[in-house]
């Protein structure tokens, strides 16, 4: 057999062996298409409940397409951060399977369901405490009532109202649960405050190092991601105010981001949350000065973590 035979005969045996794998290949990644409700972030993994897997593991990649579909017949797509893929918020995903694992192309989701996850996601927590500062209101009177059994009359009252607000609060908490599952059950391990002067949005450089300290720390928990949300005082319009809670949760996580070199994919999407949730009398101006923050929280998701020993 000469070079020349010999040569075809490898050639073609590797044409052969070409067109044997490619197909493998091919089938090893067939297009799959799901939908469902994201539970939980942690880094590139997001966990989806869908109708048939109430815990797929989907992962992100350099890659992935992230996108808001637009327009009367949702033909158009509004590119889109990975950040606004957060607990609550229904998405379409299309990718292939990696061992147990969904390996996401596109990942797709309605702007209206965005605007609600992210109210819910900013509002949860701060429905919680209240919920909780209610009850423990509640079990003061019932003490006091207990020891002055004379003064029921004039504390019975006291008592509706407070019942009818923890079952206002009961009901909001119970509506986000029954929404998420368990997806906003984070362990709180770090906050930072940072506060602003009427009308600016600029972040003052004295909160840089404990934005930084807050980050590094977030750099050791397993799983983190950080929440930003933006407040404001009731000064002014609503829509001014509104404006510039979004501008200061931005301006912080644009610290985070460039100075504390935190991850986008453990960013979550900054929430503006404008006047709601005053943590101060806006009648003075110690208490607009507290009311015009922006609250940074390193979060660890139970659902991923699991329970602490």
């Amino acid at each position: 057999m000469n070079r020349f035979t010999l040569f075809n005969a490898r050639y073609l045996a590797t044409l052969a062996l070409i067109s044997t794998l490619a197909p493998l290949t091919l089938a090893a990644q067939k297009t799959v298409k799901v939908e469902g409700l994201i539970k939980g972030r942690s880094g590139e993994n997001m966990i989806v409940q869908t109708t048939d897997n109430p815990n797929l593991v989907v992962e992100l990649t350099d890659g992935t397409d992230v996108g808001q579909v637009q327009g009367m017949f949702k033909a158009r797509n509004k590119k889109m951060s990975m950040a606004a893929l957060i607990p609550g918020l229904a998405v379409k995903v299309e990718g292939y399977y990696h061992d147990t694992r969904l390996i996401a192309r596109q990942v797709r989701f309605k702007g209206n369901d965005l605007q609600q996850a992210e109210a819910i996601q900013a509002g949860t927590h701060e429905v919680k405490q209240q919920a909780q500062q209610n009850a423990a209101e509640l079990e003061k009177h019932n003490a006091e009532l207990q020891a002055q059994n004379q003064a029921l009359q004039e504390h019975q009252a006291a008592i509706e109202a407070n019942q009818a607000k923890i079952a206002a609060n009961k009901a909001a908490v119970d509506a986000a649960i029954a929404r998420f599952g368990q997806l906003d059950d984070y362990y709180i391990m770090d906050e930072v405050t940072v506060l602003f002067g009427n009308g600016k949005t600029k972040v003052d450089p004295q909160y840089n190092p404990q934005l930084l300290a807050l980050a590094d720390k977030a750099k050791g928990v397993d799983g983190y991601m950080i929440e930003v949300t933006g407040y404001a005082s009731t000064t002014g319009s609503a829509a001014t105010n509104q404006r510039l809670s979004e501008d200061r949760a931005q301006n912080v996580t644009n610290i985070l981001l460039q100075q504390a070199k935190i991850p986008l994919t453990r960013m979550l999407a900054p929430g503006a949350m404008g006047e709601s949730n005053q943590v101060a009398s806006d009648k003075t101006a110690e208490g607009q000065a507290e009311n015009r923050r922006v609250v940074v929280r390193v979060l660890q998701n139970k659902a991923i973590a699991g329970p602490t020993s």
